[in-house]
């Protein structure tokens, strides 16, 4: 059985040689065949350079460098287009995916499961983080179409039918958590305790963790669009009353100057629901936008491994444009 390692990159020179030498130590234990499949994602310091002479010196590591940073979920496509293994392991180059839990995943594999989820402890985590992350879940879990689990990540092992499943699904706005979860097939996870990173400094900004939040939130449901109906006909409900109320005031004590306070109050409410749910809608739309160009999810500036060798006649359809 041949194993894959799919390990994105992202400035990562500081570390990469500590992870290769790390990871291709655990997987000669295991006497299986493997390969690893490292992708820079635009990284714009040594990691190339550095991923060329990892390959030059071995000759199961191929690499794939795509033209600017087109971001992780980029990364991870192109990792599992070029994998060419029965069983894929996706895991960072940092070392806080630690090489040791592949041995437990292939077991767990052996028995049957299609996925094999790592998920790690929020032990070491800040209160703040850690509280947000269980009140986005808890969120987040009564709003899409499929259950996300906190402490879940892209730390995981596929077969090859969830890779080939996975590969089917050509979406340009992706959201591998979803992704992961929508394709089902058996699965099992297992907690390990979270690693500290050795070298360099996380490329996840509160800003990058919002906007990744925010995607999962709108990439497996329809539910802000239909709570754009609802809250129109509450808005209305609550708007017939206040006006049977006023009515009926008007009735009995005569009608009254005063109501300049409500007046305001009332219009800048529904102002800010609007941008709000045009805010919503907007979203939607651009998410569309993106989907009918049909732009390639990335370009490939340098590699050693060719076109993916699964995934010929898909890589034609799409468009993507390799260039050694």
């Amino acid at each position: 059985m041949l194993i894959s390692i799919v390990v994105p990159c992202f400035n990562e020179e500081e570390i990469i040689g500590r992870f290769h030498d790390h990871v291709t130590a655990e997987l000669g234990l295991l006497g299986q065949e493997f390969e690893l499949v490292y992708v820079d994602d635009g990284s714009q310091d040594g990691t190339l350079d550095l991923l060329k002479e990892i390959a030059e010196a071995d000759s199961r590591t191929r690499y794939v460098s795509f033209s600017r940073n087109f971001g992780k979920e980029a990364a991870m496509l192109a990792g599992l287009r070029h994998a060419e293994g029965d069983a894929v392991v996706i895991m960072d180059a940092d070392l806080q995916h630690p090489p040791e839990l592949v041995r437990r995943m292939l077991l767990l594999h052996e028995e049957g499961f299609d996925q094999v989820i790592a998920k790690r402890t929020r032990k070491g985590d800040r209160v703040t983080r850690t509280v947000t992350a269980r009140a986005y879940y808890w969120l987040i879990n009564r709003l899409v179409d499929v259950e996300l689990v906190d402490g879940v990540g892209d730390f995981r092992l596929l077969s090859r039918r969830t890779v080939d499943a996975i590969l089917e699904l050509t979406e340009y706005n992706r959201f591998s958590k979803g992704i992961f979860a929508w394709v089902g097939f058996r699965t099992t996870t297992f907690e390990y305790e979270n690693a500290v990173r050795e070298q360099g400094r996380s490329k996840w900004s509160f800003g990058k963790l919002l906007n990744y939040g925010l995607d999962g939130l709108l990439s497996f449901n329809n539910k802000p669009l239909r709570a754009a109906i609802y809250l129109g006909m509450l808005l209305l409900a609550v708007a017939m009353a206040y006006a049977a109320w006023i009515v009926g005031v008007a009735l009995v004590n005569g009608v009254d100057t005063p109501g300049y306070v409500t007046l305001l109050v009332a219009v800048i409410a529904l102002a800010g629901v609007q941008m709000l749910m045009l805010g919503v809608v907007g979203e939607y739309v651009g998410r569309i936008y993106y989907e009918v160009k049909r732009r390639p999810h990335f370009l490939v500036k340098a590699t050693n491994a060719g076109l993916p060798l699964r995934d010929d006649e898909r890589n034609r359809r799409t468009g993507e444009l390799v260039g050694k």
